[in-house]
């Protein structure tokens, strides 16, 4: 990923509505997302997309992730948790 694009998920990520998902995005960001293979930050990539609430909701645990491809990493932002 380019750094200008990495920039761009970066203010997406930590420029919410919900200060829990900002912490918890932003520390993944800053310390897994790198780490991550291609498909992995692709599934980030896509679970930014979601809405504030649906997204605390599976990173929270109160709803599971029904979609096999970004389980894994919703249990890495799981790990972010505040």
């Amino acid at each position: 990923m380019e750094r200008a694009a990495f920039e761009r998920l970066r203010w997406r990520c930590t420029r919410r509505g919900m200060l829990e998902v900002d912490m918890v995005l932003g520390r993944f960001l800053k310390a897994v997302f790198w780490k991550c293979s291609e498909s992995e930050q692709q599934a980030f990539i896509a679970l930014a997309d979601y809405d504030d609430m649906a997204l605390w909701r599976l990173i929270s645990g109160r709803d599971e992730c029904e979609d096999a491809r970004l389980t894994p990493v919703v249990a890495m932002l799981r790990e972010c948790k505040p």
